[in-house]
């Protein structure tokens, strides 16, 4: 997978913050799977399985932390990466989105120059583990 043929699931409650986010990385030629909770997500995650996910950490209901952490418990979803997205950026907080499983930490609003690059960095990182890592079932 070329990192710019990525398919990408975009969480957010915030129809502005997801439609700029979905504007964003389609300009970059990726595909995008909009959710607008974290459990429309999970229900578009038992279909699909995702290049990325952007996950907004302030949904309702379940908070997209939470969400976070049953993916990377999940064996067929643990390798997709996640780059949390939050506009309370307290200190620490990139922290506790770290501890919960997520690879990149964004906050809002979108720096929509800096976002591409991120997402970019991310999806060859996780290119480059796929590629280092044998498949489930294989010896190492």
């Amino acid at each position: 997978m070329s990192t710019t043929e990525a398919v990408i699931l975009v969480v957010d409650d915030n129809p502005t913050n997801l439609k700029l986010a979905s504007a964003l990385l389609r300009a970059e030629g990726h595909t995008v799977v909009p959710a607008a909770d974290a459990e429309q997500a999970e229900a578009l995650l038992a279909d699909q399985v995702p290049d990325l996910i952007l996950m907004d950490i302030a949904l309702p209901g379940m908070d997209g932390l939470e969400l976070t952490r049953r993916l990377k418990a999940d064996a067929r979803l643990r390798h997709v990466p996640v780059i949390a997205l939050t506009a309370f950026a307290m200190k620490g907080d990139d922290n506790r989105a770290r501890e919960a499983g997520c690879d990149g930490y964004i906050t809002k609003p979108i720096d929509t120059r800096a976002m591409p690059s991120l997402v970019r960095q991310v999806l060859q990182q996780a290119a480059a583990r796929r590629a280092w890592q044998p498949e489930e079932g294989e010896g190492r």
